[in-house]
């Protein structure tokens, strides 16, 4: 609401009444909003995703620790890896509810990209998108940012490559990138074993005995999830707990990774 005052033809001065249906944006709030979700502790029950590129294919592995409270729950009706795509895959760690709304968008965004252009969308333009909708957090209906971070991940023409996404609509390119529980341990042994030349099966070890360090429970094949797309086959596959039992085994038998 603001005033103006007018001089009429008699001299006299009138004061005008305006109403504004605006939204009025504090900045400093903003930023201390965006600041508190970037560093917003990760819950217990969070996600530790953990993807790693090779120049052979993009491995997608993270730690699903799942709250079930109740028998009558199906645990498979909670998610943390998602296909945004035919060749990309997204991981999250925070608010499953604001992730999804993300997801959506960007599932709309690669389907109506394949509609008009007849072609897949590329990883970072579909990044690009998330951010985009992410960083518009005080306009319209949106009175705070997403308070969760995604490592999208994918192969186009371009090759296999994987972005983080944080709660202000930044993201940044990686080889290999922790995030969730336990990040900071995972992603100080990412920089000492992480080879570009790793085979699939090395890759899919790698992410494994990282996601050891930093469980608290045993790892099983129940509680870890991993996804794979390939540059020859580039499709977001989830693999079977059967496929990951023989690797779970060796790494059981085998020494850990060095700290």
């Amino acid at each position: 609401r603001y005033q103006r005052r007018v001089h009429g033809d008699s001299g006299q001065k009138k004061c005008f009444l305006h109403e504004a249906n605006t939204i009025v944006v504090s900045i400093p709030f903003l930023l201390k909003d965006v600041s508190f979700k970037l560093n917003m502790p990760p819950k217990p029950s969070s996600s530790a995703p953990l993807p790693l590129v090779s120049k052979q294919m993009m491995v997608l592995c993270w730690l699903s620790k799942k709250r079930i409270n109740s028998k009558l729950i199906v645990p498979t009706s909670v998610v943390k890896l998602v296909k945004l795509d035919q060749h990309i895959g997204c991981a999250m760690s925070g608010l499953v509810s604001d992730a999804r709304i993300l997801v959506e968008h960007a599932r709309v965004e690669t389907q109506h990209h394949w509609f008009t252009y007849d072609e897949k969308l590329n990883v970072e333009p579909c990044v690009q998108s998330i951010c985009d909708l992410a960083s518009n957090f005080g306009e319209a209906q949106m009175a705070r940012p997403f308070g969760v971070a995604l490592l999208v991940a994918g192969v186009d023409e371009n090759g296999p490559a994987l972005f983080h996404t944080d709660p202000a609509g930044t993201y940044t390119k990686y080889l290999a990138k922790a995030i969730g529980a336990g990040a900071e341990v995972a992603q100080s042994s990412l920089k000492d074993h992480y080879k570009k030349d790793m085979s699939l099966e090395e890759a899919k070890k790698l992410a494994l005995e990282v996601l050891k360090q930093v469980m608290e429970e045993k790892l099983t094949s129940t509680n870890v999830e991993v996804a794979v797309v390939l540059t020859n086959n580039p499709v977001f596959q989830v693999l079977k707990n059967v496929d990951l039992e023989p690797i779970i085994k060796e790494i059981e038998a085998a020494s850990p990774l060095p700290m």
